[in-house]
């Protein structure tokens, strides 16, 4: 079902100054899809997940949620989070400690009074959903945290919500369980007819799982695309900074061709992606680590970029490594097999599909 937010605006007060958690936030999350909002600390985006629950009460603005109205300000409308029809999974998974698998993800059935054996049933077709058949004696507390964090999704898909909302919830987890499990879940969601809302720092898990992005800065929504979107053809610099390791070079837009822009920097004259920017206008230039393939030696010819090894760092598959061209230090990726050591000469030719130019 689709999430319709209209003018949300959240206030707290600390210290005697105002912080403006949600400054008139609009936002349309479409019906079964996988919506994330991301963004650094303190941008809003738990507010706006926690206002949608019914958590907290905005000072502004209206939340839509499948043609009902939920929250409004301006006509007095306000249903509480029980009644919302909402499934929600926490950073801390919620999982209570006293009670085994069985009873936590039973609980909001309970609550409601449905019969025994509808539970048994309903409880035995999650479990098997969520691959945690044959523990529903286990206690709580022997569990690991990948299979908490498949028990508070079971407790939220258990009441068969038509959307579900998730606050950080793999944050607890190491790197490697994190990926496991963030695998797991986009196979989970992908199995439901159901909107689901994720809200994280990480933009691996961002670009991972989501449908579609949303990104946030100080109160309000920055960009909304798709994964690829936001990626490879950012509109700001805020967001292709945030979104991935990314070179951001001062540029200076030079010509417009019918299919290229050129700009004027300081690692030379470079032909970009096509951006409809005015000759003279001041831009950032970002290329991403990855599109930079290094080869020994000096080069020459357009695009081309001439450097030196600065340094360079192993970290397994690759070596993460600085290339000093002119004033301009450059973050790259060499393969481990390259052979090529500190102090070396290099140069790389930057494809135009992969320089996207941003508003400085």
């Amino acid at each position: 079902m689709e999430i319709q937010v209209r003018g949300l605006s959240r206030r707290y007060f600390s210290e005697g100054r105002e912080i403006r958690a949600l400054d008139g936030v609009d936002l349309t999350i479409p019906a079964n899809r996988i919506f994330t909002l991301l963004g650094p600390s303190g941008c809003g985006k738990t507010t706006l997940l926690r206002c949608i629950v019914g958590l907290e009460s905005p000072d502004a603005g209206e939340i839509v949620i499948g043609g009902e109205t939920v929250f409004s300000k301006a006509k007095d409308i306000y249903v509480p989070p029980e009644k919302r029809g909402l499934g929600m999974v926490f950073q801390t998974y919620a999982i209570w400690p006293h009670m085994n698998v069985f009873d936590n993800i039973a609980y909001p059935l309970q609550v409601r009074g449905m019969a025994r054996d509808a539970v048994r049933e309903r409880v035995a077709r999650t479990l098997e959903f969520v691959q945690l058949e044959g523990y529903e004696s286990r206690p709580a507390t022997r569990l690991s945290g990948g299979q908490q964090q498949r028990v508070a999704l079971a407790r939220a898909l258990i009441a068969e919500p038509k959307v579900i909302l998730f606050d950080e919830p793999l944050s607890n987890l190491d790197a490697k369980l994190r990926e496991e499990t963030r695998k797991e879940l986009k196979a989970f969601l992908g199995k439901l007819d159901i909107t689901a809302l994720y809200v994280t720092h990480d933009r691996v898990e961002a670009l991972a799982l989501s449908d579609l992005i949303a990104v946030m800065r100080a109160g309000r929504l920055v960009e909304i695309g798709t994964p690829q979107k936001i990626y490879f053809d950012a509109d700001t610099r805020f967001v292709a900074d945030f979104i991935g390791r990314a070179n951001l070079v001062k540029a200076r837009i030079r010509a417009q061709e019918a299919e290229r822009t050129l700009v004027d920097s300081p690692l030379g004259a470079i032909a970009c992606q096509r951006r409809d920017l005015p000759v003279g206008a001041e831009v950032t230039l970002c290329i991403r680590p990855e599109f930079i393939h290094v080869a020994p030696g000096e080069g020459a010819g357009e695009n081309v970029v001439n450097g030196r090894i600065e340094s360079q760092t192993f970290v397994g598959e690759t070596y993460e490594s600085e290339i000093r061209a002119g004033d301009e230090l450059l973050l790259a990726r060499i393969e481990p097999d390259a052979r090529l050591a500190t102090g070396d000469a290099v140069h790389f030719r930057l494809d135009p599909a992969h320089g996207l130019l941003v508003a400085r």
